[in-house]
């Protein structure tokens, strides 16, 4: 039982990761700690989505030798053999939403920095009260 519970590391580390980076969303008081804690939070998801992707012994799905159509008609192509690249494709995606939305949540605390003098969301609430 353990050796199969030790094998998955990887998994009890991204979960590891989520746990972290869901805390520090949910109960740091700080706006720039939460986009820390939503980015961890983040990539433990994108590790995830990569890391069961994979597949040991499997190849790209690239069929050497075949250029065109002349010569598919008797190729016998076993899907088990070949690594879905879809997965990385969409966390490929996922990355540069990600970076995207990161920059512009960095220039949105700039600017609430610089209106309210402070980015703990309390004291930022607080003030928007008044």
């Amino acid at each position: 039982m353990w050796e199969v519970i030790l094998s998955k590391y990887n998994y009890w580390i991204y979960a590891l990761l989520l746990i972290i980076g869901f805390y520090a969303m949910m109960a740091k008081n700080n706006l720039l700690k939460k986009l820390i804690g939503m980015n961890i939070f983040q990539w433990a998801l994108i590790f995830y989505f990569i890391s069961i992707a994979a597949k040991k012994g499997a190849t790209v799905p690239i069929i050497p030798g075949v250029h065109g159509h002349h010569g598919a008609e008797h190729l016998v192509v076993h899907a088990a053999d070949y690594i879905n690249p879809l997965p990385h494709v969409l966390m490929l995606t996922a990355i540069v939403v990600g970076v995207a939305t990161t920059g512009i949540a960095l220039a949105l605390l700039i600017m609430i920095y610089r209106r309210y003098g402070t980015l703990e969301e309390d004291e930022v609430i607080e003030e928007l009260k008044r």
